[in-house]
């Protein structure tokens, strides 16, 4: 099994998602945007740009923690990581966005349950 998408909404009404790996742990979050066409553009970005090894912008938190963004060609962020123990984690990380990032499974969460 892959990964997928997971498309929500925030408590104030604006979308985002997140995507998931196989074994359901968050590998990306995204942004928050104020329509779901903007929400779903965002998805296909990172359809797009997570195999391409360019995409991924390397940092660290202030407390010292490696984490990654995912930039699109136009260099705006797209999703970033969690913060990770240590910079081998880091790359599973990067690793499992390239290999999930193409799904094309998307979980709507945005609709109500009946």
């Amino acid at each position: 099994m892959s990964g997928w998408y997971e498309l929500s909404k925030t408590s104030i009404g604006q979308f985002r998602f997140v995507l998931k790996a196989a074994n359901a742990e968050t590998i990306l979050n995204s942004e928050h945007y104020t329509t779901r066409a903007a929400a779903d553009g965002g998805i296909a970005s990172v359809q797009k740009n997570s195999p391409l090894d360019e995409r991924y912008e390397k940092k660290t938190t202030k407390d010292g923690h490696p984490y990654f963004n995912l930039k699109a060609g136009n260099h705006e962020i797209i999703g970033s990581s969690e913060a990770y123990s240590n910079d081998a984690a880091r790359e599973k990380g990067i690793a499992s966005v390239k290999a999930n990032g193409p799904t094309t499974v998307i979980k709507d969460k945005t609709l109500p349950v009946l």
